[in-house]
């Protein structure tokens, strides 16, 4: 985890109305992400060109199964 903890942490959109969810703070250098059901769980971190990059592939459907 980073020095600095995570702000403004707010739930994914894709996932409001399932069960597996995701929340999606912000940190100095790009994006953390968590489970919502277990948020002291820990996290992961992305630069922001990473989480940009993943943002353009979600909504050009390239996870859709």
């Amino acid at each position: 985890m980073s020095a600095v903890e995570p702000t403004g942490w707010r739930k994914s959109s894709r996932s409001a109305q399932q069960e597996t969810c995701v929340e999606v703070g912000r940190v100095e250098s790009g994006a953390a992400v968590r489970d919502s059901k277990t948020p002291d769980a820990g996290y992961f971190t992305t630069t922001a060109d990473q989480w940009r990059l993943f943002v353009t592939a979600v909504k050009a459907g390239r996870f859709e199964g």
